[in-house]
């Protein structure tokens, strides 16, 4: 299983002339396939992780149904929720989270080109060491080298989105309630930071889901190019 290893998440981390280059390299005498071909394998790989998974994530309720990704509440509101829902205003609190929820869906269905375009633009050195990594090695190497600037990224899709759906009006009116209840001390989060970095790691966990499935599981690999690509791992 480690010498095409991580075939999926190659195509996340090089452009179309990286791509070739690396298949180019890679040893396929006897193996009955070109070199063209695997390098087709990756690209097509790249899509399926894309289209399988964190488009997932776009979806109404893609993140709130999700027990992998779903968001809750820092703690500094976890205090907040649970006061509100004491005096009788837990609809107000299930709203709160729902909306943090739609904010991150909103947000990556219109930052999903972004990141794609990001880990294109990743200069992979150290291949060796993700062929040999674990199931999950080559996601988190991918989220290393882009969490940053992803971030800067995703952070003003992200405060437009608290507005679009109607988080921001949603968590003034739930902190204004609570910082008006007597013996509470007042909190003021950075919810655009917050949900920001939740989307991010909802991204990078839905990738991860997808890496393991395509190195362990023969029934994933749905073309008969990937069967033929992928098959050199095993």
């Amino acid at each position: 299983m480690k010498k095409f290893v991580t075939l999926i998440f190659l195509p996340l981390l090089f452009g179309c002339a990286e791509l070739q280059q690396i298949a180019d390299s890679l040893p396929q005498e006897g193996t009955g396939i070109s070199n063209a071909e695997v390098a087709a394998g990756l690209r097509q790989a790249l899509d399926f992780g894309i289209d399988k998974q964190v488009t997932k994530l776009t979806q109404e309720d893609g993140f709130f149904k999700n027990e992998l990704v779903r968001i809750g509440l820092p703690p500094e509101l976890q205090k907040v929720d649970q006061t509100l829902r004491d005096i009788g205003l837990s609809s107000l609190a299930d709203e709160g989270l729902r909306v943090l929820n739609r904010a991150a869906e909103d947000a990556v269905q219109e930052a999903t080109p972004i990141f794609v375009d990001a880990v294109k633009q990743i200069t992979f050195t150290d291949a060796q060491n993700i062929l040999l990594g674990d199931d999950i090695a080559a996601t988190t190497y991918l989220a290393n080298k882009t969490t940053e600037p992803l971030y800067s990224k995703f952070n003003p899709v992200i405060t437009n989105s608290l507005e679009k759906v109607g988080a921001t009006q949603v968590w003034t009116k739930i902190i204004e309630r609570y910082n008006a209840i007597p013996l509470t001390n007042d909190v003021n989060p950075d919810l655009a930071d917050y949900v920001t970095q939740q989307a991010l790691e909802g991204v990078y966990t839905m990738i991860a889901v997808e890496e393991k499935e395509i190195r362990n599981d023969f029934s994933a690999r749905t073309t008969n190019l990937l069967k033929r690509v992928f098959a050199l791992q095993d």
